[in-house]
Protein backbone atom coordinates (compact mmCIF):
# COMPACT_ATOMS: atom_id res chain seq x y z
CA UNK A 1 0.00 0.00 0.00
CA UNK A 2 1.78 3.22 -0.76
CA UNK A 3 -0.50 6.22 0.57
CA UNK A 4 -0.01 9.90 -0.56
CA UNK A 5 1.97 11.95 1.24
CA UNK A 6 4.07 15.88 1.46
CA UNK A 7 7.54 15.76 1.08
CA UNK A 8 10.06 16.16 2.59
CA UNK A 9 9.60 14.65 6.05
CA UNK A 10 11.04 17.07 8.87
CA UNK A 11 12.91 14.58 10.36
CA UNK A 12 12.86 10.77 11.43
CA UNK A 13 10.63 11.04 14.22
CA UNK A 14 8.00 12.82 12.04
CA UNK A 15 8.11 10.35 9.25
CA UNK A 16 7.26 7.67 12.44
CA UNK A 17 4.32 9.62 13.82
CA UNK A 18 2.95 9.87 9.67
CA UNK A 19 4.04 5.97 9.03
CA UNK A 20 2.10 4.95 12.47
CA UNK A 21 -1.39 6.31 11.44
CA UNK A 22 -0.67 4.42 8.07
CA UNK A 23 -0.18 1.24 10.30
CA UNK A 24 -3.32 1.90 13.00
CA UNK A 25 -5.00 -1.22 11.42
CA UNK A 26 -2.79 -3.13 13.49
CA UNK A 27 -3.01 -1.42 16.51
CA UNK A 28 -4.73 -3.80 18.43
CA UNK A 29 -2.50 -7.16 16.98
CA UNK A 30 0.19 -8.78 18.70
CA UNK A 31 2.53 -6.78 17.09
CA UNK A 32 6.50 -6.48 17.07
CA UNK A 33 8.22 -3.38 15.44
CA UNK A 34 11.72 -4.45 14.25
CA UNK A 35 13.95 -1.41 13.70
CA UNK A 36 16.99 -1.35 11.12
CA UNK A 37 20.07 0.79 12.86
CA UNK A 38 20.59 3.22 12.69
CA UNK A 39 18.21 5.18 10.98
CA UNK A 40 15.41 3.43 11.26
CA UNK A 41 15.56 3.39 15.04
CA UNK A 42 14.09 6.99 15.09
CA UNK A 43 11.40 6.34 13.08
CA UNK A 44 10.70 2.95 14.21
CA UNK A 45 10.50 4.56 17.85
CA UNK A 46 8.07 6.75 17.16
CA UNK A 47 5.78 3.60 15.52
CA UNK A 48 5.96 1.69 18.86
CA UNK A 49 4.79 4.54 20.90
CA UNK A 50 1.81 5.17 18.46
CA UNK A 51 0.82 1.78 18.37
CA UNK A 52 1.96 0.62 21.95
CA UNK A 53 3.88 -1.98 20.43
CA UNK A 54 7.56 -3.17 21.74
CA UNK A 55 10.59 -2.18 19.70
CA UNK A 56 13.53 -4.52 18.56
CA UNK A 57 16.47 -4.52 16.53
CA UNK A 58 17.28 -6.01 13.61
CA UNK A 59 20.94 -6.13 13.16
CA UNK A 60 21.57 -6.34 9.36
CA UNK A 61 25.03 -4.42 7.55
CA UNK A 62 25.07 -3.76 4.03
CA UNK A 63 27.71 -5.38 2.29
CA UNK A 64 29.43 -2.78 0.09
CA UNK A 65 31.69 -3.66 -3.25
CA UNK A 66 35.42 -2.84 -1.95
CA UNK A 67 36.21 0.45 -4.41
CA UNK A 68 32.23 1.89 -4.15
CA UNK A 69 31.26 0.88 -0.36
CA UNK A 70 27.88 2.17 -1.05
CA UNK A 71 27.12 -0.03 -3.77
CA UNK A 72 25.48 -2.75 -2.13
CA UNK A 73 26.56 -6.64 -3.55
CA UNK A 74 24.71 -7.89 -0.92
CA UNK A 75 23.44 -7.99 3.18
CA UNK A 76 24.10 -10.01 5.98
CA UNK A 77 21.68 -10.30 9.22
CA UNK A 78 22.72 -11.45 12.70
CA UNK A 79 20.90 -14.50 14.10
CA UNK A 80 22.63 -18.19 15.22
CA UNK A 81 23.29 -19.01 11.22
CA UNK A 82 23.76 -15.48 9.93
CA UNK A 83 21.74 -14.72 7.02
CA UNK A 84 23.76 -13.92 3.53
CA UNK A 85 22.35 -12.28 0.55
CA UNK A 86 23.92 -11.70 -2.65
CA UNK A 87 23.27 -9.46 -5.57
CA UNK A 88 24.98 -11.69 -7.64
CA UNK A 89 24.16 -9.30 -10.69
CA UNK A 90 26.06 -6.35 -8.97
CA UNK A 91 28.90 -8.42 -7.97
CA UNK A 92 29.69 -9.48 -11.26
CA UNK A 93 28.87 -5.62 -12.39
CA UNK A 94 31.78 -4.10 -9.75
CA UNK A 95 33.75 -7.11 -10.64
CA UNK A 96 33.86 -7.74 -6.84
CA UNK A 97 36.30 -11.18 -6.00
CA UNK A 98 34.81 -13.79 -3.90
CA UNK A 99 37.73 -13.47 -1.63
CA UNK A 100 37.36 -9.60 -1.27
CA UNK A 101 32.84 -10.74 -1.01
CA UNK A 102 34.04 -13.21 1.82
CA UNK A 103 36.31 -10.53 3.34
CA UNK A 104 33.77 -7.72 3.79
CA UNK A 105 31.19 -10.06 4.87
CA UNK A 106 33.19 -10.89 8.01
CA UNK A 107 33.80 -7.20 8.53
CA UNK A 108 30.22 -6.41 8.71
CA UNK A 109 29.84 -9.76 11.25
CA UNK A 110 32.21 -7.95 13.83
CA UNK A 111 30.50 -4.62 13.60
CA UNK A 112 27.38 -6.33 14.03
CA UNK A 113 28.51 -8.01 17.16
CA UNK A 114 29.92 -4.48 18.04
CA UNK A 115 26.46 -3.04 17.55
CA UNK A 116 24.90 -6.05 19.75
CA UNK A 117 26.71 -5.23 22.52
CA UNK A 118 26.38 -1.78 22.38
CA UNK A 119 22.83 -1.30 21.98
CA UNK A 120 21.37 -4.02 23.65
CA UNK A 121 22.91 -4.13 26.77
CA UNK A 122 22.90 -7.84 27.45
CA UNK A 123 19.06 -8.13 27.02
CA UNK A 124 17.83 -11.38 24.55
CA UNK A 125 15.83 -10.17 21.54
CA UNK A 126 12.21 -10.64 21.52
CA UNK A 127 11.38 -12.98 19.48
CA UNK A 128 8.82 -12.32 16.65
CA UNK A 129 7.17 -16.07 16.73
CA UNK A 130 3.25 -15.61 15.84
CA UNK A 131 3.32 -12.22 16.03
CA UNK A 132 2.89 -9.45 13.09
CA UNK A 133 6.49 -8.35 12.80
CA UNK A 134 6.55 -4.90 11.56
CA UNK A 135 9.93 -4.32 10.12
CA UNK A 136 10.79 -0.39 9.72
CA UNK A 137 13.83 1.71 7.79
CA UNK A 138 13.71 5.23 7.43
CA UNK A 139 13.85 4.49 3.56
CA UNK A 140 15.02 2.24 0.81
CA UNK A 141 17.29 2.76 -2.13
CA UNK A 142 18.64 -0.70 -3.40
CA UNK A 143 16.60 -2.83 -1.18
CA UNK A 144 19.33 -5.32 -0.87
CA UNK A 145 19.86 -4.62 2.83
CA UNK A 146 15.70 -5.15 3.83
CA UNK A 147 15.30 -8.45 1.61
CA UNK A 148 17.62 -9.68 3.53
CA UNK A 149 16.04 -8.28 7.00
CA UNK A 150 12.57 -9.65 5.57
CA UNK A 151 14.15 -13.13 4.88
CA UNK A 152 15.77 -13.41 8.32
CA UNK A 153 12.62 -12.66 10.22
CA UNK A 154 10.52 -15.00 8.37
CA UNK A 155 12.41 -17.91 9.47
CA UNK A 156 11.60 -16.65 12.58
CA UNK A 157 8.13 -17.63 12.04
CA UNK A 158 5.49 -14.60 12.60
CA UNK A 159 1.88 -14.79 11.71
CA UNK A 160 2.47 -11.99 9.56
CA UNK A 161 5.59 -9.93 8.44
CA UNK A 162 5.54 -6.23 7.07
CA UNK A 163 7.34 -3.91 5.67
CA UNK A 164 6.87 0.28 6.76
CA UNK A 165 8.61 2.69 5.27
CA UNK A 166 8.44 6.41 5.06
CA UNK A 167 9.95 6.64 1.61
CA UNK A 168 10.86 4.12 -1.21
CA UNK A 169 11.54 3.78 -5.04
CA UNK A 170 8.49 1.91 -6.70
CA UNK A 171 10.91 -0.65 -8.42
CA UNK A 172 12.90 -1.39 -5.07
CA UNK A 173 9.27 -1.81 -3.44
CA UNK A 174 7.98 -4.24 -6.54
CA UNK A 175 11.70 -6.60 -6.16
CA UNK A 176 10.11 -7.10 -2.27
CA UNK A 177 6.62 -7.31 -2.76
CA UNK A 178 7.29 -10.88 -2.81
CA UNK A 179 9.57 -11.00 0.80
CA UNK A 180 6.57 -9.69 2.83
CA UNK A 181 3.03 -10.45 3.85
CA UNK A 182 2.02 -6.29 3.49
CA UNK A 183 4.10 -3.38 1.99
CA UNK A 184 3.29 -0.46 3.52
CA UNK A 185 5.18 2.94 2.31
CA UNK A 186 4.16 6.69 2.06
CA UNK A 187 6.12 7.71 -0.70
CA UNK A 188 7.08 6.62 -4.13
CA UNK A 189 8.76 9.86 -5.46
CA UNK A 190 10.53 9.67 -8.98
CA UNK A 191 13.70 10.29 -10.07
CA UNK A 192 14.46 8.95 -6.62
CA UNK A 193 18.42 9.75 -5.79
CA UNK A 194 18.80 8.67 -2.14
CA UNK A 195 16.58 8.75 0.83
CA UNK A 196 18.15 11.39 2.47
CA UNK A 197 16.68 13.57 -0.55
CA UNK A 198 13.60 13.45 1.61
CA UNK A 199 14.37 14.50 4.81
CA UNK A 200 14.78 18.14 5.68
CA UNK A 201 17.31 16.78 8.45
CA UNK A 202 18.54 13.58 7.86
CA UNK A 203 21.77 13.64 10.34
CA UNK A 204 23.68 10.70 11.17
CA UNK A 205 22.07 8.39 13.94
CA UNK A 206 24.89 7.91 16.86
CA UNK A 207 25.40 4.66 18.87
CA UNK A 208 24.44 6.82 22.08
CA UNK A 209 21.18 7.88 20.43
CA UNK A 210 20.31 4.15 19.22
CA UNK A 211 20.89 3.23 22.76
CA UNK A 212 18.56 5.63 24.27
CA UNK A 213 15.82 5.45 22.21
CA UNK A 214 16.28 1.42 23.00
CA UNK A 215 16.33 1.87 26.68
CA UNK A 216 13.52 4.18 27.02
CA UNK A 217 11.18 1.70 24.46
CA UNK A 218 11.86 -0.85 26.56
CA UNK A 219 11.25 0.74 29.84
CA UNK A 220 7.90 1.71 28.66
CA UNK A 221 6.97 -1.45 27.25
CA UNK A 222 8.34 -3.20 30.67
CA UNK A 223 5.61 -0.69 32.57
CA UNK A 224 2.82 -1.43 30.56
CA UNK A 225 3.13 1.99 28.77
Amino acid sequence: MTISTILPFRDRAEAGRRLALALDSYRDDDCLILALPRGGVPVAAAVADALGAPLDLLLVRKIGAPFHPELAIGAVVDGATPIVVRNEEVIRASGTAEADFRTICARELAEIERRRREYLKGREPLDPKNRVAIVIDDGIATGATVRAALRAVRRRGPKKLVLAIPVAPAEALAELRAEADDIVCLATPEPFGAVGYFYEQFDQVSDAEVSELLTREHTAAASGR
